[in-house]
């Protein structure tokens, strides 16, 4: 799935990059029919959890959408991943129940 990262005020690594990409492809096994999606990196100056992972999925008919903030952009995109898996088994159920 083709997937826009933006990286807001600093620059992100290419590792970093390819974790997010990895991460947001695993949700394909859960629905297919993902069209694109924008991840947006945010570093805040308060607190200890200061990175902020912003994911926005689209898809034919919606979008499914998730802020997480963490210590590391790991720690948040796994979370924001986790939400976002979760919205996309609700969606599922309501796609077969025609209920979309």
């Amino acid at each position: 799935m083709k997937l826009q990262v933006q990286s807001i005020h600093f620059d992100a690594d290419i590792k970093l990059i390819n974790f997010i990409q990895r991460k947001v492809d695993k949700l394909q096994t859960f629905y297919d029919r993902m069209v694109d999606g924008e991840v947006f990196l945010r570093l805040n100056n308060e607190g200890v959890e200061n990175k902020t992972v912003e994911i926005k999925l689209n898809m034919p008919g919606t979008q499914l959408f998730a802020v997480e903030k963490a210590k590391s952009f790991e720690a948040a995109t796994d979370m924001a991943t986790e939400a976002l898996r979760n919205q996309l088994k609700k969606f599922k159920t309501r796609v077969k129940q025609g209920r979309a």
